[in-house]
């Protein structure tokens, strides 16, 4: 899947100018149309080291209501989550109804990191894959806008965004002796990589490969790719308002379902207490006769 990548897809400075504060505007439009509507929204960015990540969150965050979003960088899991199953604690980080979650890195680092890094052993990986697949498909039968991100760079782009860093004093902290393993380990990374998308590419839950030697082209995907995912998901919310039962366009839509419930399942008991009051006035007369 990704040697079929076309890594020199770019965009021009002009063209990015005009397309990214369009988008920008879309998407915070977007997001107050998503709280009225109590559509969810789940990000996940992942990629190569340097590849893009934080920027792409940084854009993000430029135009959106803070209030209404939550950022959730990558880090070890803290000794309390590791008492738990490993996605309890992105489960815990999921966005209420009518908000997003953007995590820079996510679940995956389970068949990736904790897989190349040998920090898991091949049984616990291997199974993370079905795990993850339930998980996702509970996220998304639940009305949950799921994004999964890969931002894709060559090996050759990677070595020459660690100079760029190793030359700027407020930029090489980053390049840490980790980056630089993963760095060298590139190819069996690739195909940690393949696998993890050939297995966790689903109808439900699909990943998005982003070509991200270029930046603005990436930015610009990662952008129009959200847009039209939350657009679609407000459709299908506005068509099938009781899709989500827990929402309050639900309870509109399915008042008088819900009346006439009532009022059917009130003349029922009503009907059953008659029968249980004549049984009863039945036995005291045939008690008395006795």
């Amino acid at each position: 899947m990704l040697e079929a990548l076309d890594l020199k897809t770019s965009m021009s400075k002009a063209q990015y100018a005009k397309e990214m504060p369009e988008l920008q505007e879309r998407l915070r439009k977007l997001q107050y149309e998503a709280q009225d509507a109590e559509v969810p929204v789940v990000i996940c960015l992942e990629g190569w080291d340097t590849g893009g990540k934080g920027q792409i969150v940084k854009k993000l965050t430029e135009k959106l209501d803070p209030r209404l979003f939550r950022v959730h960088p990558g880090t070890a899991p803290s000794p309390l989550e590791q008492r738990h199953h490993f996605l309890w604690r992105y489960q815990v980080a999921l966005p209420n109804d009518g908000e997003m979650a953007v995590f820079d890195h996510s679940w995956y680092g389970r068949v990736l990191v904790e897989r190349c890094d040998k920090l898991t052993r091949k049984k616990v990986w291997r199974e993370a894959y079905q795990q993850i697949n339930e998980f996702e498909r509970w996220l998304t039968d639940d009305g949950q806008v799921l994004l999964k991100f890969w931002l894709h760079i060559s090996k050759k782009e990677q070595k020459k965004r660690f100079r760029a860093c190793l030359k700027d004093p407020l930029l090489k902290w980053k390049i840490t002796k980790e980056y630089q393993r993963h760095h060298k380990e590139y190819g069996r990374w690739v195909k940690a990589v393949e696998e993890m998308l050939a297995k966790t590419d689903t109808p439900n839950a699909p990943w998005t490969v982003v070509e991200a030697n270029d930046i603005r082209w990436a930015r610009i995907k990662v952008f129009d790719t959200i847009v039209k995912a939350m657009e679609s998901a407000l459709a299908r919310r506005q068509a099938l308002p009781s899709g989500v039962s827990r929402t309050a366009a639900a309870a509109a839509a399915t008042r008088d379902v819900r009346a006439e419930r009532a009022a059917r399942d009130s003349e029922l008991a009503r009907a059953e207490e008659k029968k249980t009051v004549a049984a009863e006035a039945k036995l005291k007369a045939e008690a008395a006769h006795a």
